[in-house]
This record gives C-alpha cells, structure tokens and sequence, in this order.
C-alpha cells in the first residue's frame, strides 16, 4: 500500500495517544504515502500528540474546540493557508461524561445528551461544512468512527449508541449531498477496542473479551486493520463507495448468539 495515498494530503482529527483509533489510521495513511496536518484539543492533547506526528514527518498541528465555532474556523483557515485544498479528512472525536456510560440509558442527563451528540454527531457536519471548499474542486473523502452500539443496544454505551446512530445517519445525508461535488463519505465501525475512549465505557474489559471470544475470527480489530480500512476509502480504489458503514470487527456484527462454547 505504499503509494496509495502519494500526493494526497488529509486533515487528522482525535488523536489521544499511541493506542487511539485516529493514530492507527494516521499511521497507515502515513506509510500510504500521505501528508498528513493534526488537530488536538488543549495543550495536553497537543503534548502527547507532537512527538507522535514528528514522527511520520508531520509539523502541522492546531488546537481546535469542535464545539466552537470560531476555534474552528481558526483551524481550517490555517489549513487553508497551508494547503490551497486537501484530499481527506478523518474525524474521530466523541465524547460522554465517564459518569454516564454505566448503568441505565434512561438515567442519561439532559445536558450529557446534548454536549454527547454536539461532540459526537454534529462535529461531523460542522467540519464537513468547512472541508467543503477545499474539497470542491478536485472531490475527497471524509471520514468518520462510529461502533455497532449504534444499531444494537450494548450494555453501558447509553447516549453514545444514540449519538452514533446520529453520526451514521449524517454520514448517509452528507454522501448525498457531497457526492455531485465528487466527494464521499463514510464511516468505519470497529468492533471494541483498547482505546483511552474505549476505557470509559463501564464493562469495556468484558465486551472486548466477548467479542474476542465469539467473533468469527475470535479475534478484535486491531489498528492496523481500521488504519487499512481507511487506506481503501480514501484512495483511488475506494471513488464509488459512499454512504457506507464499513464493519471491520471480526465479524461480530453477523452473529444472532454467542459461539456455542460461550452461551
């Protein structure tokens, strides 16, 4: 896959650390032979994220609020002045307060409903809104995660199953509306991971080990297979797929019941 990506150059948005989906997709792009820009969120992110992006040649880094609007401005209008158009972008930000992934959905707080679905889902329109223009021209791909607690209920996901539906359906109305201007849209849906997100999630220990259990390649995704995953989408090879949830869990997703050793 090492030119794949030659010549394109993509916007990465939610690295945490070194296990953190968005790396794993960083990195591949990187080996694919992108140029790649960062974005981070306050200067703790911005600490752990530098040495990582220096080292796949990356010195573009902005501090970006997805929940503000004039921080996200500020971030693509320097990417705008360092790249007169891009070919991708790959959002993978969510968030709902710890407190909140555990126990009941219905217990969910108004205003972590609201700040989970701004975060998690609307980011996503909002940077897809300013992607646009340097976009338009040559077309791309826009990229985003999302987790089958979208469309099934997983014990603890609470809003972010909701929040993820919404990502989801936004990806689909976005494909439409972008694709006349050749640019696609879709999301990966990794089974659980050990991700600093992942983490939050009450029970996260258990999920990934049923998962690993029963998927019917009794195995979880790994970085490398969603960064590769990536690698198709954006790519010359991925320019008539749009609209898509693509699985990339082992295969989870397909069984009605646990493996028969496990029920």
């Amino acid at each position: 896959m090492s030119d794949l990506l030659k010549g394109k150059r993509g916007l990465i948005m939610g690295v945490a650390n070194d296990r953190s989906i968005a790396w794993g997709v960083a990195r591949a792009c990187h080996e694919a032979g992108a140029e790649l820009a960062f974005t981070y969120q306050g200067e703790a992110f911005g600490k752990r994220l530098e040495p990582l992006a220096q080292s796949i040649g990356s010195d573009f880094m902005v501090d970006c609020d997805v929940t503000d609007d004039a921080s996200l401005d500020r971030a693509f209008a320097a990417l705008a002045a360092r790249w007169s158009s891009i070919d991708f972008v790959v959002h993978a930000i969510a968030f709902s307060e710890k407190s909140e992934l555990a126990g009941r959905f219905l217990d969910t707080s108004r205003a972590n409903f609201k700040n989970s679905m701004d975060i998690s889902a609307y980011s996503f329109v909002e940077i897809a809104r300013r992607a646009y223009p340097l976009m338009k021209e040559n077309g791309g791909t826009l990229l985003t995660m999302t987790y089958q607690g979208s469309q099934r209920v997983v014990p603890n996901y609470n809003v972010m199953g909701v929040a993820k539906a919404a990502l989801e359906s936004a990806t689909r109305y976005l494909a439409n509306d972008l694709g006349p201007d050749g640019i696609r849209v879709n999301a990966i849906s990794p089974g659980p991971m050990k991700t600093l997100a992942g983490a939050a999630i009450g029970g996260a220990r258990k999920t990934y080990k049923h998962c690993e259990q029963n998927a019917p390649m009794r195995s979880n995704a790994t970085l490398q297979a969603v960064g590769g995953t990536a690698v198709y989408l954006i790519s010359d090879a991925g320019a008539y797929t749009t609209g898509e949830i693509i699985k990339v869990d082992g295969g989870f997703h397909i069984l009605g019941m646990p493996q028969p050793d496990h029920l």
